[in-house]
Formats: structure tokens, sequence, C-alpha cells
């Protein structure tokens, strides 16, 4: 299976992502340490409006698959901006997990184990 690459959009730099333990071809020299990145996000009040009205009749609630879906973005480049600063060449073992802050907001966490390759 092929890395991800990920652009950032502060500089430019490719950084390889994966979700495996290891990348194809590639030999780890060093392992870094964990690389994360999160977003806290809150929910809107005109959204939850037209949520609710979706809510009633069924159906996928495309305003808060579209919020999650930009929340694991933002917290994937936050978590290769972290690992960039460690002097990562990639991150492996990638994983997202949510967590519910308070009433109506809720945290996206990427995180993975950022390393140096050959």
């Amino acid at each position: 299976m092929p890395a991800a690459r990920v652009k950032t959009h502060s500089d430019g730099v490719i950084m390889q992502i994966v979700t495996t333990d290891y990348l194809p071809g590639e030999t780890v020299q060093t392992t870094l340490g964990i690389a994360r990145g999160s977003v806290v996000r809150a929910r809107f009040i005109g959204r939850d409006f037209i949520a609710g009205l979706r809510n009633l009749v069924g159906g996928e609630i495309n305003e808060y698959t579209n919020l999650l879906a930009e929340s694991r973005e933002q917290s994937l480049e936050r978590m290769v901006l972290h690992a960039q600063s460690m002097g990562a060449d990639a991150v492996l073992n990638v994983r997202f997990t949510s967590n519910t802050i308070m009433e109506g907001t809720a945290e996206m966490l990427a995180y993975g184990t950022a390393v140096k390759l050959q």
C-alpha cells in the first residue's frame, strides 16, 4: 500500500504518512516520538437547527459530516507540522480519535509515530 504524501499549507514540505507500523521500501533510522495534532470544534446553532430537521426525516446529516471531515484534515495537518518540527521524514501508525470536551464541543486528534528514515 503506498504511503499518503501530505503537503502542508505552511511551507510546502511533503510528509509520508501511513496507518501501518512500517513504510514499504524504507528503513526507519530513528524513532522520534509521538506526533500529534488536534482541533476542538463547537457546534453552530444554525447548523444544529438544520441537522435537527434532517434528523426528523432521516438520512445523512451533511452538516456534521462536513464538520468532522474538516476537523480530521486540520488535525492531520497539525500532526504533520508537529512531526516536521521533530525532524521527521514520515509518520507511521497514524490514528484518529475524538472526544467530547463539553456539551456541544468535540476534539479531533490525529497521532502517530514520527520517524527519521535512512
